[in-house]
């Protein structure tokens, strides 16, 4: 499989071939019949830092990628769907939680899977959590407890200490990521 190709997703159809389109600047699919561009955009993640007491929500992955490691109550945003609505969604699929966004973190661009996060400050709304689908294990941790070394990607890495930074804050610009490059430390 040539480099590229694990970077666009495959052809809609068997009609599809991907070429530069009249007048655009990018390759794209197009249908070879009919002229149709099928354009394939960045997913957005939407995820939230719920805190709870001074203690942080933090849910152990059932599923791949990073079966295992730690991450934020985090996932893909659905069509339809606002970004806050989509973090709250998260926190009910992936720890049981209701929660009550009180601001946009951060925006994170991670060009090279072509995502876009969107990451909220929260706190829980009503008590109580508990594992859901994806998740083997939810748990409360203080900031001394968070395993570093098992967080499953470096965005959870950055909105932990963008949270951190600002969680005594009333209003504060969203933060971005930190200069980092894929596959170092962040």
């Amino acid at each position: 499989m040539p480099e590229r190709d694990k970077f666009f997703p495959p052809a809609p159809g068997p009609n599809f071939v991907r070429r530069v389109p009249d007048g655009d600047t990018h390759e794209r699919h197009v249908c070879a019949q009919c002229e149709y561009i099928h354009y394939a955009n960045p997913k957005i993640v939407v995820g939230a830092v719920v805190a709870d007491g001074g203690h942080i929500l933090l849910c152990r992955r059932a599923i791949e990628p990073r079966k295992n490691f730690w991450t934020l109550p985090a996932g893909y945003l659905e069509e339809h769907e606002t970004p806050e609505a989509g973090a709250c969604r998260e926190a009910r699929e992936e720890a049981n939680a209701h929660i009550a966004i009180d601001a946009l973190l951060a925006v994170y661009a991670v060009p090279h899977i072509s995502q876009v996060h969107l990451m909220y400050r929260a706190k829980l709304a009503q008590p109580g959590f508990s594992a859901g689908a994806e998740s083997l294990d939810v748990k409360l941790f203080s900031w001394e407890e968070i395993p570093w070394s098992e967080l499953a990607f470096p965005s959870v890495k950055w909105a932990l200490d963008h949270w951190k930074e600002s969680k005594d804050l009333k209003g504060f610009s969203p933060f971005t990521h930190p200069v980092w490059v894929p596959g170092g430390k962040a």
